[in-house]
């Protein structure tokens, strides 16, 4: 009997690194996915930004959390829709002028990207790109409906993930006394991720405001870390942001990030 539960022991002990191996290694692989855009996975990310010296004397401050759900729709068996959307909620003072405080929804961008399943280390995805006027406040929206089309390249290879996204926007209704919207997004990123389901990442998320011919671009850096709550798995991390430019009005020096993204892997 002894000899038994000492055989089953060993045996139990034999396996257990195998096992947490290849628990590292999923991670691992999940932590490489979230690097991708457009990955075949579920994902839901909340993530947080802080920006402040708004305005003509640098007085105003926002705080920014974009609800960013991703949901990929298989097209059969060679073909993916990756749906992502971003809503952001704001609480901003003093960033208009003659405004103080501010809360409330957005507007709606809404992405839908069709990728092949090619299984090889670079993978892409074109498609349209609409913007929804959900905004609660004047001052936080645009009042135009828009449309455009967007893309997405990236080359993932050992622990790197390097690629860029991109999308340009037109509007085609809405308040006609508002601005009309002429602006291209360029998001290029890379990310390094350990085999402890760490990723460093760094980013720019430039746009271009064709109408009033001004860049906004944010260099953002920082840190994610993938880890299991209860069953649930969960990427939490943050980083700095600074801006290189900036409109004018627009937010000036250091900024902050946190992210907080829920997987539901298949």
């Amino acid at each position: 009997m002894h000899s038994r539960i000492a055989g089953t022991a060993a045996l139990v002990l034999s396996l257990y690194p195998a096992a947490a191996s290849a628990q590292a290694k999923s991670d691992a692989d999940l932590a490489k996915q979230l690097a991708n855009p457009i990955a075949n996975l579920v994902s839901v990310p909340f993530q947080f930004n802080y920006d402040d010296n708004f305005g003509p004397d640098d007085r105003g401050s926002r705080w920014l959390m974009n609800f960013q759900p991703v949901v990929p729709i298989d097209l059969g068996a060679d073909w993916l829709m990756i749906s992502r959307t971003i809503l952001p909620v704001t609480w901003q003072d003093d960033v208009v002028p003659g405004e103080n405080i501010q809360v409330g929804l957005g507007d709606t961008v809404q992405s839908l990207f069709f990728s092949p399943k090619t299984g090889s280390a670079l993978t892409w995805g074109v498609g349209p790109v609409f913007l929804l006027p959900t905004a609660t406040e004047r001052t936080l929206g645009t009042g135009k409906w828009g449309a455009g089309v967007t893309g997405v390249a990236l080359w993932q290879s050992g622990p790197w993930t390097v690629g860029g996204l991109g999308n340009h926007i037109w509007s085609v209704a809405g308040d006609s006394d508002r601005s009309d919207i002429d602006q291209t997004f360029l998001q290029p990123f890379v990310n390094y991720t350990t085999a402890s389901a760490t990723s460093f990442f760094a980013n720019t998320e430039s746009t271009y405001d064709w109408e009033g011919e001004a860049w906004s671009v944010p260099i953002n850096f920082g840190v994610n870390q993938l880890v299991k709550i209860g069953a649930q798995r969960v990427q939490i991390g943050g980083g700095l942001r600074y801006w290189a430019e900036s409109p004018d009005s627009g937010p000036e020096g250091w900024g902050a990030r946190l992210n907080m993204v829920f997987l539901f892997p298949k």
